[in-house]
């Protein structure tokens, strides 16, 4: 798809006459496109033309339509623009014959608006996104054809979305009908799709070799080898091209690994082949020749080969309850082959397409504006009766295409000048709403008598179904068949009797029946689903969702036709909500040849797309039109009494607005609701000028902004210098008060720093004066003290030899009469001590006879004897009574039993324990286990520990089996009740109180209504994590749930009772019991619980005593609940 060069001279479409004769030769020599109105026509040049540059985009960028030579980027630009500045969303429709360029002009349809279009990271990375999907899409959609060497074998939409300033966001592309039926056969002189070519060309030896293939294409069944080759195309070049297009769309490694090798999986289905063997009943069986070639593809997909291998050889068909399974010969082998590997190519290709989506589709939600562009299959006809099913569907969509070309170009244009009343002569014109409904009509239509005849009971064959089109559609004026009842056709032998002929808007299509009937049902075994789905490679296992047993759809699948028909309806909805946009694309001759023109080919192609019509109403015709309340909205600024508000109806304005710019009449007409301009000049003009007048008008809106700017800085400068000028007078008087405060203080410190001193030189001088008198008087004194102390120490002299000698004398006297008193001391001791032994003596004389040598350890023994069982007897009278609470204990009488009375203490408190514990029933010891327990986690701990010491843990306070009212809920509960208690439910919202029962079993918390019994919630033990409290005393406790489980849905309970210690120890020890492992009790004033999706503080503080003695519950805000305890 080429386009004329700007410097070349430009053609009107008045020129596009077929009946001229001289535009044999004229057409290709002079231009490749010229206008009809808003709609581009476009010549495929079959060669390169430097006219798609960087240079051209700009020089076409921002620029009116009719400005420049025709061009499809003068198309882009005015769709894209009408876009982003007028918000209307746009499309751009592509039609023309296989090979006229129609994917080529997509192209560069995307490839001018990624250029103009906003620039970024981000922005570039979409576009590039958007662009690199082409390649993708190319390789594993398009083929080389006898028409074209690079045929889009599918339908493409693209809807790319953009921002308010006209940046790309992102896109969706929607795809329609793969011809899949390509992948096992090709026509004579056509290729497979090209990514298989591609793999085997490009590939290198180690990727091969992973995905089990060989270079050479004759290895494999599924690829012609007569054109396996294409002249200008490199296969190798193109793969590396199309793998990097995956690795910039989006496409993980592992991704891309698994897609081609679900490629080389349908590239060695087609060499597999079948033999046939005889069974003893008579029936023919299927086996496979070589399994090597089985066995690489279970490899590559990971389904066990013994599977694959039945799921070739048998059926198994299930009605109800029932299933029978047959055996298939060697043509239904190859049909099963043949249907698994279409399938698998062809869901390959719709993930391909939803992958590519999700890499491509915008990520915000805001407000989009769409550019769809339309690349879809061209209308086919092949000769020797080789149209089929497949181009039947195509030349489908085509007329749809056509009718609604028609429809917004021909038939809404003129039905539009007449609604409007304006003068105008009808233009007849071909509708082919008439082949349309031959096709589509629900009752007669071909496709409906297709879906017929494939759900029909019984034997159904592709000549059954030519039959019924026969009885059917045989009057149909558009409709021939050999067998048809209206005689004018029994004669023409140029029509196969298993064909049918159409006559289509772009002529006389034959179309052999054979095999619409299998390639409109699509059916793949059920076998053979079921085994792809076993496959361990995830993307195969994804392609066949419906492979898995648990999931068995009896319903029949909708056929292909009834598929493709809704598909088109959605396409044609889709189209008539968007402005459309059209490049008719002419393919100058059938050689795919440059510097050749058909004018007979090019005459047809202009005569059934509706171009001659198209140019008569052009002439004719207006070619703008608008309501008037949006042009008066655009061009009011052009007239003074328009702007800035038209208080008047919007038509008398534009009047006013026309007539102001001295715009002739006959350049516009005034519709009902409307106003048409007739020339695009006068509309090209009135842009000029509201161009000119919004740069006006900004100069203006810039202007009185500057002026306001610059006011309002000078007041602002005007209000600072009056500011700065009082501070600075302010800060000059400080400075020199300041300064004069200084001299004072220094002058002051002068005068008394003079006054100072001379007092100091009269205070010395009068101290020196009285030191003077005080060193003669002490010179005076000291005299006379020496003097006196001479006289005092001759006297104590005297007085001391006196003393000293009568002490000598004293103590001569003393140590006389201690030697006497020695002398008669010792006399009288040694007498003692001689009476003494003798009275010794004789008592050893008298009782030698009755001791031995060990008699002094015999007495210590006896006397410990007699002390131990004085001990014992004494504490027979004193032990304390046999309670254990009992802390009494007699006092030690002797020293050195210390250690055993302590140890005969301990004894004995452990005998009494034991005798008290052996009086406890199984009930009683149950009861101060949990008491223990109880004091192990909140002694010292919780404020409400204590009071709860001398009250039972009775766990059944409501008595739900006695109590008829709570029937429902003991029948709702199979497991025995541990604890069953009325608790209140604290409101997350809003911290009111409400009643429940409690309920503690085994395996399960639970809380249900009060007056009713309902359950209202249900929580396993497992799904408890944490118990959390205050410290203080009051009754409220939190239960913490496992953040994802199914009862954690509203968040954790927040509950209060008033047996907050019994409930928390019997809900620890369940859960120790049944989970193996230890409940959490955290006490804390403060903690988090999870509300809904929200965390929340709970916060205990000290209330008031206006409430009582009762805690009371409110929630501050989202993040805090407080509880009040008195």
């Amino acid at each position: 798809m080429k386009i004329t060069p700007a410097e070349e001279p430009h053609r009107t479409s008045t020129d596009l006459n077929p009946d001229n004769k001289s535009v044999r030769g004229y057409l290709p020599s002079v231009f490749f496109s010229t206008y009809i109105g808003s709609v581009v026509i476009s010549i495929n040049p079959y060669r390169p033309l430097p006219i798609y540059t960087p240079e051209k985009v700009e020089e076409y960028r921002n620029r009116n339509f009719y400005e420049l030579s025709p061009h499809i980027f003068a198309l882009s630009d005015e769709a894209y623009r009408s876009l982003r500045d007028q918000d209307k969303d746009q499309c751009i429709l592509i039609t023309g014959e296989s090979g006229a360029g129609k994917t080529e002009a997509s192209k560069l349809v995307m490839s001018y608006v990624a250029a103009v279009c906003g620039k970024g990271a981000e922005v570039n990375q979409v576009k590039e996104q958007l662009l690199q999907s082409n390649p993708v899409l190319e390789a594993f959609g398009n083929a080389k054809t006898v028409r074209n060497d690079n045929s889009s074998r599918f339908g493409k939409y693209m809807d790319i979305e953009f921002d308010f300033k006209g940046d790309p966001l992102g896109g969706v592309i929607s795809n329609y009908l793969l011809e899949k039926s390509r992948v096992v056969k090709q026509p004579r002189g056509e290729r497979n799709f090209h990514i298989f070519y591609q793999i085997l060309s490009g590939a290198s030896e180690d990727f091969l070799c992973k995905l089990k293939l060989e270079r050479d294409f004759s290895r494999y069944n599924y690829l012609g080898l007569d054109s396996a080759k294409v002249n200008g195309v490199d296969d190798a070049a193109n793969f590396r091209t199309v793998r990097n297009a995956m690795q910039i769309v989006g496409f993980m490694d592992h991704e891309t690994q698994s897609v081609f090798e679900v490629v080389a999986a349908v590239l060695k289905l087609g060499n597999i082949e079948f033999k046939p063997e005889s069974r003893v009943n008579g029936l023919d069986e299927s086996k496979i020749k070589d399994k090597n070639e089985l066995k690489e593809i279970c490899e590559l997909t990971g389904i066990d080969q013994s599977v694959l291998e039945r799921a070739f050889s048998f059926r198994t068909v299930e009605a109800k309850q029932e299933k029978v399974s047959t055996t298939l010969n060697v043509a239904q082998a190859y049909y099963a082959r043949d249907a698994l590997a279409k399938n698998l190519y062809s869901r390959l290709f719709t993930w391909l397409v939803t992958r590519i989506n999700e890499s491509i589709k915008a990520q915000t939600k805001v407000r989009k504006k769409v550019m769809g562009v339309l690349d879809i299959y061209g209308f086919e006809i092949f000769e020797n009766s080789d149209n089929s099913f497949e181009q039947f569907i195509i030349n489908y969509c085509n007329e749809k295409l056509q009718q609604i070309f028609i429809e917004l170009t021909l038939k809404e244009e003129q039905e539009e000048y007449i609604r409007e009343g304006i003068e105008w002569t009808h233009i007849e014109y071909f509708n082919n709403a008439i082949i349309c409904d031959l096709i589509e009509n629900n009752q007669t239509g071909i496709l409906a008598m297709l879906d017929e005849e494939c759900l029909r009971p019984g034997t159904v064959t592709d000549e059954t179904f030519l039959e019924k089109l026969n009885q059917v559609c045989a009057t149909h004026q558009h409709f021939e068949s050999r067998m048809s009842k209206c005689s004018r056709f029994l004669n023409d032998t140029s029509l196969p009797h298993s064909c049918f002929r159409i006559q289509h808007y772009a002529g006389k299509v034959m179309y052999q029946v054979e095999g619409f009937v299998d390639k409109n049902n699509d059916l793949l075994y059920r076998d053979l689903s079921q085994a792809m789905w076993k496959a361990s490679h995830s993307l195969i296992k994804a392609l066949f969702p419906e492979g898995n047993p648990t999931k068995i759809n009896l319903k029949r699948p909708p056929t292909a036709g009834s598929q493709f028909k809704a598909s088109v309806a959605t396409l044609m909805k889709n189209l008539q909500t968007k402005n459309p946009n059209y490049i008719r694309c002419i393919k100058p001759n059938d050689k795919k040849a440059a510097h050749i023109f058909n004018d007979a080919l090019v005459c047809h192609q202009i005569r059934y797309l509706g171009l001659l019509e198209n140019v008569r109403v052009r002439r004719a015709g207006y070619a703008f039109r608008q309501a008037y309340e949006p042009c008066l909205e655009r061009y009011k600024m052009l007239c003074k009494q328009t702007w800035p508000h038209w208080r008047g109806p919007a038509r008398a304005g534009v009047e006013v607005l026309f007539n102001q710019l001295e715009i002739p009449e006959e350049e516009f007409s005034f519709g009902r609701s409307k106003i048409f301009i007739r020339n695009p000049r006068t509309l090209f003009k009135l842009e000029d000028l509201r161009k000119q007048r919004l740069e006006d008008l900004a100069t203006l809106i810039e202007k009185i902004y500057r002026g306001w700017k610059c006011r309002t800085r000078f007041l602002l400068m005007k209000k600072s210098q009056i500011v700065i000028a009082s501070w600075y007078r302010r800060y000059a008087q400080q400075k020199k008060y300041q300064k004069i405060k200084s001299s004072a203080i220094v002058v002051q410190s002068y005068i008394r720093g003079w006054k100072a001193r001379k007092l100091l030189r009269e205070l010395k001088h009068q101290k020196r004066c009285n030191e003077a008198a005080t060193v003669i008087a002490a010179y005076w004194h000291g005299t006379q003290a020496r003097r006196e102390l001479r006289r005092l120490k001759e006297e104590a002299r005297n007085k001391h030899a006196i003393a000293v000698i009568w002490a000598y004398w004293l103590g001569y006297k003393a140590r006389r009469e201690l030697k006497r008193l020695k002398e008669e001391a010792r006399r009288k001791h040694a007498v003692a001590v001689i009476w003494a032994y003798w009275l010794g003596l004789k008592v050893r004389r008298e009782y030698r006879k009755f001791f031995r040598a060990n008699a002094g350890r015999k007495i210590y023994e006896f006397t410990l004897q007699r002390l131990m069982q004085k001990y014992f007897l004494e504490m027979k009278n004193k032990m304390p009574s046999l309670s254990p609470i009992d802390k009494n204990w007699p006092a030690r009488p002797y020293l050195f039993l210390d250690s055993t009375h302590k140890e005969l203490k301990r004894i004995f408190h452990l005998w009494r324990c034991k005798k008290y514990r052996d009086q406890f029933t199984d009930q009683q010891k149950l009861i101060y286990e949990e008491k223990l327990e109880a004091s192990e986690l909140f002694k010292d701990k919780k404020a409400l520990y204590p009071a709860s010491v001398g009250q039972p843990f009775q766990g059944a306070y409501l008595e739900i089996s006695k109590n008829p009212k709570y029937k429902k809920l003991k029948d709702a509960v199979d497991e025995k009740i541990i604890i069953a208690e009325v608790v209140n439910k604290i409101n997350r919202a809003n911290g009111k109180a409400t009643s429940r029962i409690f309920l503690l079993t085994k395996n399960n918390v639970l809380l249900a209504d009060q007056k009713s019994g309902n359950i209202k919630s249900e929580v396993p033990l497992g799904d408890v994590t944490k118990v959390s409290m205050s410290s203080q005393n009051d009754g409220f406790f939190a239960v913490h749930l496992k953040e994802g489980s199914g009862a954690a849905g509203k968040g954790d309970f927040m509950l209060s009772s008033d047996h907050l210690i019994e409930m928390a120890t019997k809900l620890y020890r369940t859960t120790l019991s049944q989970t193996k492992q230890k409940l959490n009790i955290e006490i804390c004033d403060e903690f988090l619980v999870q509300f809904r999706q929200d965390k929340v503080c709970v916060k205990f503080i000290q209330g008031s005593q206006k409430n009582g003695n009762i805690p009371t519950c409110k929630r501050k805000n989202n993040r805090l609940l407080e509880v009040a305890v008195p």
